[in-house]
């Protein structure tokens, strides 16, 4: 029931992403009318060899208007990827409810042992997927974006992935990428 409800809000994000595909191109047509006349206002002002007033104040409140435009355009595209930042997340929480339910697709089915060069390739798409964070100027990113740790209380959530240091036999240690399952707090691991 919860993967049925899962796709209709998936459908109705697309449905929404798909407007705001269509506003970020609307956006960028209208400011297009006024980058044409800066690259103009700028050819003239080489004829003339001169910047007078005029050029002056009419260049200032095209770039101004420009400056407004940019603005837009970019929140209207920060707001289509927080959407697909969404529909990520419920695609990995649908993706982990199948796994915990026990039901596979045929396309990904329970993985056994992998060879060195399927783990590469599927790090390589998991990488492809990751949530991109786009700040605004003078804003700072948030924790675990980087190289920015996280608070010391913090605790991963159960399909998050994470560099985890393992212990083999031998008593080497290394560093694996794995995805988190459950979190004991007795261990703190």
């Amino acid at each position: 029931m919860a993967l049925v409800s899962a796709d209709s809000r998936i459908a109705e994000l697309l449905g929404e992403l798909h407007q705001l595909i269509k506003q970020t191109q609307e956006e960028r047509s209208r400011s297009e009318h006024n980058l044409v006349n800066i690259q103009k206002t700028h050819e003239r002002m080489q004829t003339e060899n001169k910047i007078s007033p005029y050029y002056r104040t009419k260049l200032r409140g095209l770039y101004t208007t420009a400056k407004a435009d940019a603005e837009a355009e970019c929140n209207v595209l920060r707001r289509a990827l927080d959407k697909i930042a969404e529909i990520k997340s419920l695609l990995e929480e649908r993706r982990i409810a199948a796994k915990i339910a026990g039901i596979y697709s045929e396309a990904e089915p329970p993985r056994k042992t992998m060879r060195r060069g399927v783990l590469m390739t599927l790090l390589q798409q998991s990488a492809m997927t990751l949530p991109l964070w786009i700040g605004k100027p003078g804003e700072k990113p948030p924790p675990l974006c980087g190289a920015v740790p996280a608070a010391g209380d913090y605790v991963a959530k159960p399909g998050d992935k994470v560099a985890a240091r393992v212990k083999a036999l031998e008593g080497d240690e290394q560093w694996i990428l794995a995805e988190v399952v459950s979190y004991s707090h007795a261990a703190n691991k």
